[in-house]
């Protein structure tokens, strides 16, 4: 299939990234496109991706898009930020349509003039961000946030210790800035304390602009809305922690990473 052609009606998509984060990428799709299926896949026995070298993380997102394609998926959307920045030149090369979550955050906040990008070491290193708001004449300011992830991944966003590190990571950024990138989607669960803490910012992360390029490439489709959640790592934990982040995962199915 050429990379530029619809993905079929019946097929699903898939969606996958490290751990839970992409379930706020997951959910805004849905809500555009709610004939779609999808199958998502959290690599939660390997998270988090964000402080492991990229030529490993490009491994595992091509393991797991093939397996993904090997489900039945027509079309992947990388809802990683990590993924994203080192791995999309090779995941262009499988033949469907392949979607990331940095250009359409890139995109909302090119609005602005100074902007800020907060993701984990992978991708701040990787400066796809920022070299994406420079090409745009955009004054960037950035910083590696890696705590942010295991806050998340361990359902403490309202814990008094994500302020605690929130404070930590915001004091260094400029009084000038203007809107924030959460550049991890895992970060959108931080939104209510980050707005607290620098309520003039506008936060912006790549769910909703995503599943829009998503849905205006690829259409609606004739499925039921369903939902099949592979995980690496233990189905029950992944279970309980998508219900309290208000996603909820009915068909749970355990990977062995030597099935990848």
């Amino acid at each position: 299939m050429s990379p530029d052609a619809h993905a079929p009606l019946e097929q699903p998509i898939g969606v996958f990234d490290s751990g839970v984060g992409g379930l706020t990428v997951l959910e805004a799709l849905r809500r555009v496109l709610p004939g779609r299926d999808f199958l998502y896949f959290g690599d939660t026995a390997r998270v988090p991706y964000g402080s492991k070298p990229p030529e490993l993380v490009r491994r595992f997102a091509w393991e797991i898009s093939g397996f993904l394609l090997r489900q039945g998926a027509a079309a992947l959307v990388v809802a990683c930020n990590t993924a994203s920045s080192v791995a999309l030149d090779d995941l262009r090369r499988l033949g469907v349509p392949v979607f990331d979550v940095i250009e359409p955050a890139v995109a909302e906040a090119a609005r602005h003039t100074h902007v800020g990008v907060i993701g984990t070491r992978a991708t701040v290193a990787s400066g796809a961000y920022q070299a994406r708001l420079e090409a745009r004449g955009r004054r960037v300011w950035a910083l590696a946030t890696p705590l942010f992830v295991p806050i998340v991944e361990e359902g403490l966003w309202n814990d008094g210790v994500a302020e605690l590190v929130a404070r930590h990571y915001l004091e260094g950024a400029p009084d000038e800035l203007e809107a924030l990138i959460l550049g991890c989607t895992h970060y959108p669960y931080l939104k209510p304390l980050l707005a607290r803490l620098r309520p003039e910012l506008r936060l912006i992360d790549s769910a909703e602009p995503t599943a829009r390029a998503v849905a205006e490439r690829l259409g609606p489709g004739p499925g039921t809305g369903r939902v099949v959640h592979y995980v690496t790592g233990d189905p029950e934990a992944y279970r309980a922690l998508a219900e309290r982040l208000g996603a909820g995962a009915d068909e749970v199915r355990k990977v062995e990473l030597g099935a990848l």
